[in-house]
Order: structure tokens, then C-alpha cells, then sequence
């Protein structure tokens, strides 16, 4: 009688600290900023963080929270806006938001500029 061993799956322990496995999966792809604030909050301390936001870029992911930057059409935005115009408060904020998006993909070892397009 032989016996047949499973492989060990070491993912199992990885992914079930894994903000985006302890929470629901919508809130990464929601339509309110106020949700995706809190999904990149806890994308924080996830520790595939920097590959889950490569593999988005690689990707071209369309939308959702990835890495705990937010996409919309394929980029990375700062923060998402509601329906509306925006005032002009948050067009100088967004100013703000987008050098510190390109700050920190520049110290996650993300080229910015050859790899990621900003949405203005």
C-alpha cells in the first residue's frame, strides 16, 4: 500500500492575510470614493501590495483598487470623483494627489512614466 501525499499549498496562509480575501470583493470596485478610500487604506498592509499594483499596471487594469492605487480607464488616479463638475478646490488637490501617486510608485520601483499613464 503506498501513500499519495498532497502538495502543500503555501498560498493558503499567504492569501488569508489578504485584506481583499477578508473582505467583500466589491469594495474594491466600487462606484462610491468614499469605499475606495477605505480599499486602498487597507491595501496598507497587504504584503503583495507592490505585486498585485504591478501586475495591474502590467495588466492595464481598468478599474478598481489595485495595489492601493485606484484605476479608472487603464490609469491611476489620485482619488475617484463624484458625478458631477468638480470644484476647483479638488482640481488643485488632484494636482497634489498626482505627484504623490507618481512619489509613491517611484519608491514602490514603478517607472511612472514608461509604465503607467496618469489620467489628468
Amino acid at each position: 500500500m503506498s501513500l499519495a501525499l498532497a502538495p502543500i499549498d503555501i498560498t493558503v496562509d499567504i492569501e488569508a492575510n489578504l485584506p481583499c480575501r477578508k473582505f467583500d470583493p466589491d469594495l474594491w470596485f466600487s462606484d462610491s470614493p468614499a469605499q475606495l478610500e477605505l480599499a486602498k487604506s487597507l491595501c496598507g498592509d497587504c504584503p503583495l501590495r507592490v505585486e498585485c499594483l504591478a501586475g495591474a499596471v502590467e495588466r492595464n487594469e481598468p478599474w478598481g483598487v489595485w495595489g492601493g492605487e485606484i484605476f479608472e480607464r487603464g490609469a491611476v488616479v489620485p482619488r475617484k470623483r463624484p458625478r458631477g463638475r468638480p470644484r476647483k478646490a479638488d482640481v488643485a488637490r488632484d494636482a497634489e494627489l498626482a505627484v504623490e501617486v507618481e512619489e509613491r510608485l517611484a519608491a514602490n520601483g514603478l517607472d511612472s512614466r514608461s509604465s503607467v499613464r496618469l489620467a489628468a
